[in-house]
């Protein structure tokens, strides 16, 4: 009989998608992850959430909230929110594959 997952709906609060830029990329061969997750999440309910999603090892969480940028449509000025993104470190020889789905 298989190991039944330890997955609760609230990991999926706390991870809200992969952030996949050049940056990010780069970090992949670094054994690193760069997620975009909720404002309020911390570092353990992170971690938590992504060994519970992904069945992976995470030795690190590196967190930093990018502000904003002010921006102009049609003459008004806008601001575009807050993103609060995660850099997870995985143990030597794990891997996630962010192309694939959840």
């Amino acid at each position: 009989m298989a190991k039944q997952q330890n997955i609760d709906i609230r990991h999926y609060d706390v991870i809200l998608a992969p952030h996949i830029t050049e940056k990010a990329t780069l970090l992949s061969e670094h054994n690193a992850v760069v997620f975009k997750v909720s404002g309020e999440a911390t570092k353990p309910q992170i971690k938590e959430a992504v060994e519970a999603l992904f069945s992976v090892k995470v030795t690190g969480v590196n967190t930093l909230v990018q502000k904003g940028k002010t921006k102009r449509w049609k003459g008004k000025p806008y601001r575009r929110t807050d993103m609060k993104k995660a850099v997870v470190t995985l143990a030597q020889g794990q891997s996630i594959d962010v192309t694939s789905g959840i």
